[in-house]
């Protein structure tokens, strides 16, 4: 069985091994449009992370029998025209939540805990030279007794929930499908839900409901001290007017994974704030601990041997 990886590179330096017990795989770091259609000419089990898959790509692959994703979201294949040549598409979905809650606290503890300058202040030698004990010229704030308020109360979002629940917070939630499944938790607006919470996490995926879900006019009901953490998708917060409410000094900060393009550009507007120290912003890589790209492997093997 002839296996083929266009963008393995996305997995970084994960043994692959699993995958290639189950065929000849051949294993391609990365792949352009062109590259990708002379790579899947006698491919019959394609796997791809941000490829895009459509027919055209689907007809330069004749003997072509299963699409692997490598990872939960699909909105890069063409399952109609998959289905339509009675090509199966199967993701892999739940490896990653452990690593994306983790990264979550990662950012809001960075966000409310003034870590890079303290640490800062240190490394630099300010810390020797200034004759005290201590810093309290930028203080930090306890999460405890603070709300929580989690945008999208999945399987990642209930998690955070579970997490701010143990560091003492008040969880609340906006559900974006309009479905207040939950009953350990309210269920608010969200307009109201931008302006209780200290601490907003968006874990909803992106969608007709939630493009633009948070634009310029809900950013500006939030506390003037509340940070928002965006781990669900680029495009539902809206950028450029976060950019402006942080130099402005509209809310306390923010912390991003995701934008709605990446790499982010070098001219984007995050990439050129006044008060920088007010964001906590990491490539995309949430999703991509040690432990959740073993399991994604894993997975993907055994969505071929199905």
């Amino acid at each position: 069985m002839k296996i083929v990886f266009l963008d393995a590179a996305t997995v970084g330096d994960t043994s692959l091994d699993p995958i290639r017990s189950k065929g000849d795989l051949t294993v391609w770091p990365v792949s352009t449009r062109a590259q990708a259609l002379e790579r899947v000419s006698d491919c019959e089990v394609l796997i791809v992370n941000k490829i895009i898959v459509d027919g055209e790509l689907l007809s330069a692959a004749p003997k072509l029998r299963l699409v692997c994703e490598a990872a939960t979201g699909v909105n890069n294949i063409d399952l109609k025209a998959c289905q339509a040549r009675g090509i199966p598409v199967r993701n892999v979905a739940g490896y990653s939540t452990d690593s994306v809650v983790q990264e979550t606290f990662m950012h809001i503890l960075t966000l409310m805990g003034n870590g890079p300058y303290f640490d800062s202040a240190v490394k630099s030698g300010a810390y020797s030279r200034s004759g005290l004990f201590t810093d309290v010229s930028r203080p930090f704030v306890e999460i405890h007794g603070k709300t929580l308020g989690i945008i999208g109360l999945g399987t990642i979002g209930s998690k955070v929930a579970k997490v701010g629940e143990a560091f003492g917070m008040k969880v609340i939630y906006f559900s974006t499908s309009g479905t207040n499944h939950c009953k350990e938790y309210p269920s608010v607006p969200l307009d109201r839900l931008m302006k209780e919470s200290d601490v907003i996490s968006v874990h909803a995926p992106y969608n007709d409901r939630t493009d633009g879900l948070v634009g310029e006019r809900e950013l500006r009901l939030m506390k003037p001290s509340a940070i928002i953490i965006n781990m669900g998708r680029g495009g539902i917060v809206d950028e450029a007017a976060l950019a402006k409410v942080i130099d402005e000094g509209i809310i306390g900060g923010a912390g991003l994974d995701v934008f709605v393009k990446e790499p982010l550009p070098e001219d984007h507007p995050l990439l050129h704030v006044s008060h920088p120290e007010r964001l906590s912003l990491t490539p995309n890589t949430a999703w991509a601990s040690v432990e959740a790209r073993e399991r994604l492997v894993e997975a993907i093997a055994q969505n071929i041997s199905i």
